[in-house]
């Protein structure tokens, strides 16, 4: 049972979790236009997210704290590093316009973590109100942008509402997260919650929810994929209800993160018959 524990914990804090969701939302985007499975690409993101996310959270801890890392920490360390030398072999097979595209992405996953500001030492997260954006636009450049760029989709009016829809779900995918690090976060940072209180930020949540499963029937025509979405709207909405400063463990960094998973394996079961 220590073992299972020990492994679930690992599964979460080296981020392999938020990176199958990532990939999961990815695979959606490939699902709702038809496009070909894409190893190069979908693996590229997996691990880059991996490497990312790993990078963002513990960059600071490393430098800090490099010979006192604990063995936990420096196994995530040694996972990162395979994962990034598994991005690198994934992004040497995508085309250039591909990777091109990857880059403001990545400068500002880069530009999140690491201080450059005010003499070095604000980085983007600790300007108000911006890491909830930040995440949004990076996630849906990279799970609906990138993905089209690759396969020189035109951009029309419908990719335009599915690139909205997108955003707007990984905001309030992201909102039980700024919730539970109320008791966290710093003041200057403005998050939401901060902003507005916990009830309201629900009651925002729900506006912005709403919207997503609007746009929904204008992305498509296909009553399974309507069907499907409106259950996972329903899980966001009760999993946003339901949050709260002090939550248990692994509510957010697990259950809610694991919605783009639930979608795409419904997806998969009801739409790909």
């Amino acid at each position: 049972m220590n073992f299972i524990k020990t492994l679930f914990k690992f599964y979460i804090n080296a981020s392999i979790h938020v990176a199958l969701a990532v990939y999961a939302l990815v695979r959606i985007t490939e699902d709702y236009y038809g496009l070909p499975y894409n190893e190069p690409l979908d693996y590229f993101i997996f691990y880059g997210t991996i490497t990312g996310y790993n990078f963002v959270k513990y960059a600071g801890v490393a430098k800090l704290h490099h010979i006192s890392l604990t063995k936990h920490l420096r196994l995530i360390q040694l996972f990162s590093l395979v994962c990034f030398v598994l991005m690198l072999f994934y992004g040497w097979q995508l085309a250039d316009k591909t990777l091109i595209a990857f880059i403001p992405l990545a400068l500002l996953t880069l530009l999140y973590a690491v201080p450059f500001l005010f003499g070095f030492t604000k980085n983007l997260r600790n300007i108000a109100s911006l890491k909830i954006i930040i995440i949004a636009i990076v996630w849906a450049g990279t799970t609906v942008s990138v993905p089209l760029l690759d396969v020189s989709l035109p951009v029309n009016y419908q990719d335009n509402l599915f690139l909205m829809q997108r955003l707007l779900f990984v905001i309030v995918l992201t909102l039980p997260f700024d919730i539970r690090d109320l008791q966290y976060d710093k003041k200057h940072l403005q998050t939401i919650p901060q902003l507005i209180g916990i009830e309201r930020t629900k009651k925002l949540g729900f506006v912005l929810l709403g919207f997503t499963m609007l746009l929904e029937f204008f992305i498509t025509p296909s009553p399974n994929y309507k069907t499907v979405f409106l259950v996972v709207f329903l899980l966001l909405l009760v999993l946003l209800q339901r949050a709260k400063r002090k939550q248990t463990s692994y509510y957010a960094s697990f259950w809610v993160e694991a919605v783009p998973i639930i979608w795409w394996c419904l997806l998969l079961i009801f739409t790909n018959n």
